[in-house]
């Protein structure tokens, strides 16, 4: 009876053990670290801290990184890796603490991606990570695969900017065809004013007004929306940088896997483009993911679907080190 008794205690010893551990290894916080001499903020979240890290980094440029959202095409990625969201220098909780002392350039979002990326790396006393990129956060993604890719396990990229100017001729093309069609007269006269690159952020409000107009996408708050593309300081310098890339030029391979999540109906980022881009692209190891039901808004529209593909069908590809 003692025996039994002893034995039935030291069982529960360990199973307190073991429920105190798995509770000091959850992660749920947001911190502040010092990247590219600002601080600038990240939020940290996931079950298990030894689990692989996982960067999402956002569209934009100048837009937030860390908002409700995430919760919806994050989480299903939190039980299975240690998931960082960030808000980019001279956006939302980073630029409450410290605007840009220096001026926007993409080398300089580029570098501040390495940093993190090395940052989170040591911190979690691990040697990869996965990072995923959407929109304008592919192009720091492709940064990455290119100058770093002994740093990924994997990339990931959504609604990819590849050739930009060439994306924007399409769109404005159609937007404009469309407009006759329709008899628009607003958006023929707007759509008139627009040129390729844009010359302000006018010209670049008028194209994402008439494409979300025509693709049937509702704007809610127009006034905010517009300022988005007018006042937006890292919108008009960084994404005038970034469109006069070409990446079928300039990055014609990379050394780590990469793979692409398109929207079928995707004209801001040209879908066929994409294709094109995936097709030339020369790695060890890649996969083009279609979502049929999709535009560029991919992780909004299909966010079960996005993290689906990321647990069933990358994560089992890929070798962890330790």
């Amino acid at each position: 009876m003692i025996k039994t008794l002893c034995k039935l205690a030291f069982c529960s010893l360990i199973i307190l053990r073991g429920s105190h551990c798995l509770a000091q290894t959850k992660i749920d916080t947001t911190e502040n670290v010092l990247i590219g001499g600002i601080k600038q903020v990240i939020k940290i979240e996931g079950t298990d801290r030894s689990k692989p890290l996982f960067l999402f980094i956002t569209g934009g440029p100048g837009s937030e990184g860390i908002y409700d959202e995430n919760k919806t095409y994050l989480d299903e990625l939190k039980k299975h890796f240690t998931v960082v969201a960030w808000d980019q220098r001279n956006c939302g909780q980073t630029l409450l603490l410290n605007p840009s002392p220096v001026k926007l350039t993409v080398k300089l979002y580029e570098d501040d991606t390495h940093e993190l990326v090395t940052t989170l790396l040591k911190q979690f006393h691990q040697k990869k990570l996965f990072l995923m990129g959407w929109s304008w956060g592919t192009v720091l993604g492709f940064y990455m695969a290119d100058k770093h890719p002994e740093q990924l396990y994997a990339y990931m990229a959504v609604s990819p900017v590849v050739n930009q100017l060439q994306s924007e001729r399409i769109l404005l093309k159609e937007l404009k065809e469309k407009a006759v069609a329709q008899k628009n007269i607003q958006a023929t006269n707007e759509l008139a004013t627009v040129k390729i690159p844009f010359e302000d952020g006018v010209q670049n409000y008028y194209d994402r007004k008439w494409l979300f107009v025509f693709s049937g996408e509702a704007v809610e708050d127009t006034v905010a929306f517009k300022k988005y593309f007018t006042e937006n300081a890292a919108m008009g310098t960084l994404f005038k940088e970034a469109s006069q890339r070409n990446l079928t030029v300039s990055l014609p391979k990379v050394n780590c896997p990469v793979y692409f999540f398109v929207g079928r109906t995707d004209q801001q980022t040209n879908f066929a483009l994409s294709a094109k881009y995936y097709n030339q692209l020369i790695t060890k190891k890649k996969a083009l993911f279609w979502f049929d039901k999709s535009g560029h808004q991919i992780p909004v529209t299909e966010p079960g679907l996005l993290q689906e593909v990321v647990i069933s069908k990358i994560l089992p590809q890929i070798k962890l080190v330790k």
